[in-house]
């Protein structure tokens, strides 16, 4: 089973049609939207802010959603996939974003809709990421626009395929 807590009276709300792996933690002032997944070894820590989630977003396996204490909460729109081992910490994901596996994505930024994170990138604190770009590197920086292809191709497919692999554990 996994480890879903409250924090200081604060429950998360999941709706039913989520998938939540068995070794999943999410404590705390948490509220999905639906048709979200979380993944084996993801946490989403509710504790010191609210975290807030879209639909479809999908929270992949060990990644960490967290927030700064009565600063920055954590939001993020519908639609958004955060790859393997990210950290998303007290900033604004926008709607259709792909944040890449081992990316970090630091307290105040704002990531734009329609954009993507590389892996392995470092987002640093406060920064806002321009809506249709790709941001790569250490620290992140813009390296080209995004395509309509690639906003098709990879940031929707990536989280219709999470939608449907989710499905596969449900049954």
């Amino acid at each position: 089973m996994p480890i879903i807590k409250p924090v200081k009276g604060k429950y998360p709300q999941i709706p039913d049609n989520c998938f939540v792996a068995e070794n999943a933690t999410i404590v705390g002032e948490v509220f999905m939207g639906n048709n979200c997944s979380v993944w084996f070894n993801a946490v989403i820590r509710g504790d010191v802010h609210f975290i807030k989630m879209g639909d479809k977003v999908n929270v992949q396996d060990g990644a960490v959603i967290h927030a700064t204490y009565q600063k920055s909460p954590t939001s993020i729109g519908n639609n958004v996939s955060i790859g393997h081992n990210a950290i998303v910490h007290g900033c604004t994901i926008k709607d259709n974003v792909l944040i890449g596996m081992g990316s970090i994505v630091m307290d105040d930024c704002v990531i734009e809709s329609n954009s993507i994170i590389a892996a392995g990138a470092v987002v640093t604190k406060s920064t806002i990421v321009e809506s249709g770009s790709i941001y790569a590197g250490v620290p992140a920086k813009k390296v080209k626009d995004i395509s309509k292809e690639l906003i098709s191709g990879e940031i929707d497919r990536i989280a219709n395929n999470y939608v449907e692999y989710s499905s596969w554990f449900k049954a």
